[in-house]
Parts: structure tokens; sequence; C-alpha cells
């Protein structure tokens, strides 16, 4: 089975989708995918649908929409005599598990793509972590689970999804940095900085890059909005390492410049 969560659901199986059209079915493929080959408890998919407020009939309910989402599997198994939808959709343990074949999910190849990156990032190796980091990223199609009525397990598989989205894009802009991309870079921040505007990374990356790109007083302007938002939004001042950045531009310090390694 072909998933896709990075925007909306896709799940495919021989070619043919087995996406339930309903709210709550839907919801628990969801689940069931972004956990692929690992078992979800009964009590956690009852948690996704219901909340709190989980009436006695749930567990009936419960097997109901499992047995909806495996006759569309069985649907799209016509044909194949070796597998049943239940050998796709598994009862195991107290729960349900979706086996998927490695890499067909396109959630755990993201965090598989991030997580060799971030190792390669922090060997120095800054080629290849922003190779990954942006294969990784180009896997986004979207908001994550767009079309989907989420629940509060859910929810906070989506906010782990962005939030690690958002860490992979910083660190693939901070490796671009370290190999002298910064003025293909500064149009890419400016947007950036539009859409986040109290995201003090993206701040201090294009401070970096208009610095660098002989753009110091740009740079400037750029902390000034910043400071401004946080003032105006927040009531404080942008964070310690910030406001180094920022005196760092003022006074020209050399080590904002780009390190050229020896004999490069």
């Amino acid at each position: 089975m072909e998933i896709k969560a990075l925007g909306p659901l896709s799940a495919r199986q021989y070619g043919v989708s087995v996406v339930p059209t309903a709210a709550k079915p839907r919801q628990i493929l969801a689940l069931l995918a972004l956990q692929a080959d690992r078992v979800v408890t009964v009590p956690t998919l009852m948690e996704e649908i219901w909340g709190e407020d989980i009436p006695r009939s749930a567990a009936t309910t419960l097997q109901t929409y499992i047995l909806q989402l495996r006759r569309r599997i069985a649907a799209a198994l016509d044909g194949d005599p070796t597998r049943r939808a239940k050998d796709v959709l598994v009862t195991q343990h107290g729960g349900y598990l979706l086996q998927v074949q490695p890499g067909h999910v396109d959630a755990q190849e993201f965090a598989r793509l991030t997580a060799t990156g971030r190792a390669a990032f922090e060997a120095g190796d800054h080629a290849a972590a922003s190779d990954l980091h942006r294969q990784a990223l180009e896997m986004w199609r979207g908001p994550a689970l767009v079309d989907v009525r989420v629940g509060t397990v859910l929810e906070l598989e989506v906010l782990r999804l962005e939030e690690d989205r958002m860490a992979a894009l910083e660190r693939r802009i901070d490796s671009d940095l370290a190999l002298g991309r910064h003025s293909e870079l500064v149009a890419e921040l400016r947007v950036l900085v539009a859409k986040h505007p109290m995201h003090e990374n993206f701040c201090a990356q294009l401070m970096t890059a208009l610095h660098r790109a002989g753009g110091a007083w740009r740079a400037l302007e750029a902390y000034q909005r910043l400071r401004t938002t946080l003032i105006d939004e927040l009531g404080m001042e942008p964070s310690p390492r910030l406001r180094r950045l920022h005196q760092a531009v003022l006074s020209a310090d050399p080590s904002l410049d780009l390190e050229v390694p020896a004999g490069g």
C-alpha cells in the first residue's frame, strides 16, 4: 500500500484508493497510516474518534469502521490470491496494525530523510545535509492531513509533523548558508519572515544572508521589524542571541562572514 499524509490523505493498494469518504473511518485510516507497522490500541483509536465522550457502543462501532476499511482494502486486493484484507489491516494485541512495506509511507520517508540529513549536518557535510533535507521537504503537498477531521490524537501527530517540517527547513537553510548560497536564499527568507513575523531563526538567517550579500542595512531593517512585532504583540525584546547578531551586523563583525575552508 502506498500512503501519503503530508498533504491530503491518500492510500492506494495496486493503484486503487482505499480512503473512505466517511469522516470517522477516514480518521482511523489516517492514524493507522501514521503509525504504520505499529499497533494502535483500541483505547487510542476511541480517544481519537470520540475524545473523552466515548459512547457505550464504541467497541461495536469501532469494529464496524474497521470492517468498512477492510472491505475497501479487499476490493483493492481483488485478484491477488496471496493476500487478504486481514493481512493488511491486522488485529493484534488489543489493537490494530496497518501493514505497509518500508518506504511506502511519505511521513516515515520524511522522518528517515531528515534523520539522515541531520546526521550529515552535525558531521559538517552541508552539501549532503542540504540535498537530503530538500528531498524530504519536497514530499510535502500542503498541510499534513489537510482533508481529515482530526481528534486529540491526530492533532498532536499533525503538530509534530509540522514542527519537524519547520526544523528541516531551518537546517536546510543553515546548510545552504554554510555553502555560500546567501544571495539565492534572500528571496525565500523574505517570504518566510513575512509568513512567520515572530520567528527569530528565520530572521537571523535572513540577516546573515543579507549581510553576506552586501546588504547590512537591510539586515538591520529586518531586525527592527522583528523587534517591533515582538514588542507590539508580546511586550518582549528579541532573544540575547538575536541581539548579539544585531550588534555583530552593526559593527561589521568579521565572524559573520562566510568561512572559507583552508585551501578552498
